[in-house]
């Protein structure tokens, strides 16, 4: 519990990628902040939407102007909805949920890492990998206090305010972490259950180069639950996918390099070394 509070301090790490947006769907947009993603489901100009992770530590300002281009005026969520709780989802949360004083929705296993009174598995600098995952030692991973605003998702698979999308629990990079997927296009929102650029490769993050890899390395403590995770998105066979970091995917590229990363997750995703691959 070293390393700081989420949304305590800015981390000067960015992309090329940074401030801009890209649609997915007609309804679904996705907003990137720095090196992460936020995603606004909800169509434009409307008052019923929600916003889906929260981005960095001091990154409210720069969603807020996303949403006001986005919707036409800085049009509250009905909801919040997590895929997990590591720093860089809920960098801005605590201050928007104050602003707007919505509903904040997680896995019931991610509540005590929202709640704060657990904080997460220390990220593993020495993880292999490019230097992101040697800076990863300087991220935090105390929790956020939510308390009283925070709710477990209804265990029935539902997501409350976004009908047609149900939750799937895909653990390994978080105990709690989930995916959103929404049958009637074969959309998927990931989080990080897996991402489209390699985020321990510090130049892969900057330029944002397009590759389907597993989920951080530097901070994903149970490698078996996270290929398991894997080979259930991939059986889904979405047709277009927002992760959590790196660009959206859809079409070919998303079937093959989803497949790909499922058959051969072990040589791909899983790291040569690392306190959480040796079990130290």
């Amino acid at each position: 519990m070293k390393n700081g509070t989420p949304g305590s301090h800015y981390l000067p790490l960015t992309s090329v990628s940074s401030g801009k947006g890209a649609e997915v769907r007609p309804d679904v947009y996705a907003f990137t902040t720095q090196i992460v993603n936020v995603v606004m489901v909800g169509a434009p100009n409307t008052l019923n939407w929600v916003l889906v992770d929260a981005g960095m530590p001091k990154s409210d300002d720069n969603i807020m102007d996303a949403i006001e281009e986005r919707f036409g005026f800085p049009a509250p969520p009905r909801a919040i909805v997590l895929t997990h709780g590591h720093f860089d989802h809920v960098g801005a949360l605590s201050v928007l949920a104050s602003r707007w004083d919505v509903p904040v929705y997680a896995h019931e296993l991610e509540m005590p890492y929202l709640t704060g009174t657990r904080a997460y598995p220390e990220p593993d600098p020495l993880v292999e990998g490019g230097l992101a995952a040697k800076l990863s030692a300087f991220f935090p991973n105390e929790p956020v206090d939510l308390t009283g605003r925070v709710k477990p998702l209804p265990a029935d698979g539902t997501v409350p305010e976004m009908p047609g999308w149900r939750w799937i629990h895909t653990p390994g990079h978080t105990l709690g972490h989930v995916s959103l997927f929404r049958e009637e296009d074969r959309t998927l929102i990931a989080g990080d259950a897996f991402v489209t650029v390699r985020q321990d490769k510090l130049y892969q993050v900057l330029t944002q180069h397009l590759e389907i890899s597993g989920p951080p390395r530097y901070y994903t403590p149970d490698w078996i639950a996270a290929k398991e995770s894997v080979r259930r998105l991939e059986a889904l066979k979405p047709a277009a996918a927002v992760t959590g970091h790196g660009h959206p995917v859809a079409g070919r590229e998303l079937t093959e390099g989803l497949a790909e990363l499922a058959r051969d997750f072990d040589r791909l995703a899983v790291p040569d070394h690392g306190k959480y691959v040796d079990g130290e």
